[in-house]
């Protein structure tokens, strides 16, 4: 594969609600920094590098970016830099944010916000972003308590126009069923890789039938989640990224992209080879026989 010339159109295209989106987007989470995310302290990136890379992403095709107000390090925001590198927006990009959790200006967690905290929350990212609206939020939820409250709010703020689209974070069955009997909602986000669970891969199906995009993330870091790509794959993932000549990270977002049509990937980088080599895995082709194998526990045991 020769990913510098392969774009995130390779990897087909889904709607969020009247949106179209190519499936390989941007998640802008680790831009602002080195290192781990969003932690107290994390060491921030440098702008003019972290701008490159927003810039040649939407080059390479990208039009969906993952964001959130909360996502920055001491100097940077991933909004600021988003702004800053692609502000005018081209017409077809699609910004993605999520509210519900927040941080104080020294990167300290505070707790989620409620139902009236919510608008305050969309705000700011409109402002950060420089926009009139935002074309996502998506609610980040935490527990198994009702979402009825916060996502009516969210709903609120659709019908007065500061949101198109509404989505949800880190959340079960029952809040989904809850949500949609409150206001459409076009995007499920939450974790899922190579060895996801059946509960999981049930719910991805679920939002399948549904016509519901399924946003995983962690796609590529897995157990490694914030800090980054794990170096423990599986022998399969191993073979089968040899067999293609691409990395593991590749088989991984490839994978993804195989669990239906309506899976898009938001995997980030602030490298512009890593950029690269993200976008061309939209265009990795694996086998029934490479997916059966990637679907087997380490070392082909029960």
């Amino acid at each position: 594969m020769t990913s510098q010339t392969i774009t995130a159109a390779a990897s087909g295209t889904w709607e969020l609600g009247d949106l179209t989106v190519n499936r390989i987007g941007f998640g802008t989470m680790r831009l602002p920094q080195h290192g781990e995310a969003l932690t107290p302290g994390a060491v921030p990136r440098d702008r003019d590098q972290a701008v490159r890379v927003l810039r040649r992403a939407v080059e390479l095709g990208v039009n969906h970016l993952d964001t959130a107000a909360f996502y920055f390090s001491p100097l940077r925001s991933a909004n600021e830099l988003i702004n800053r590198a692609l502000a005018p927006y081209p017409d077809d990009l699609v910004i993605a944010t999520k509210v519900g959790p927040g941080r104080d200006p020294s990167g300290e967690w505070l707790p989620h916000a409620a139902p009236e905290q919510l608008r305050g929350q969309v705000e700011e990212n409109l402002r950060q972003l420089g926009r009139d609206h935002l074309d996502v939020v998506n609610l980040r939820v935490v527990g198994t308590a009702s979402i009825a409250e916060r996502f009516g709010a969210l709903a609120e703020l659709r019908e007065a126009g500061l949101i198109r689209h509404l989505g949800l974070s880190n959340v079960r069955p029952h809040h989904l069923a809850e949500a949609l009997a409150i206001a459409p909602v076009v995007c499920v986000q939450n974790m899922y890789g190579v060895g996801a669970s059946s509960e999981q891969r049930e719910f991805l199906a679920l939002c399948g039938e549904q016509r519901i995009a399924f946003v995983p993330f962690y796609a590529i870091a897995g157990a490694g989640r914030t800090a980054g790509a794990s170096t423990d794959d599986s022998p399969q993932v191993h073979a089968v990224a040899r067999a293609h000549g691409v990395g593991a990270a590749q088989v991984r977002l490839a994978w993804t992209l195989h669990q239906g049509p309506h899976v898009l990937a938001i995997p980030g980088t602030g490298d512009l080879g890593h950029l690269a080599q993200n976008v061309a895995a939209g265009a990795l082709r694996l086998s029934e026989e490479e997916l059966a194998a990637l679907d087997l526990p380490p070392h082909g045991t029960a």
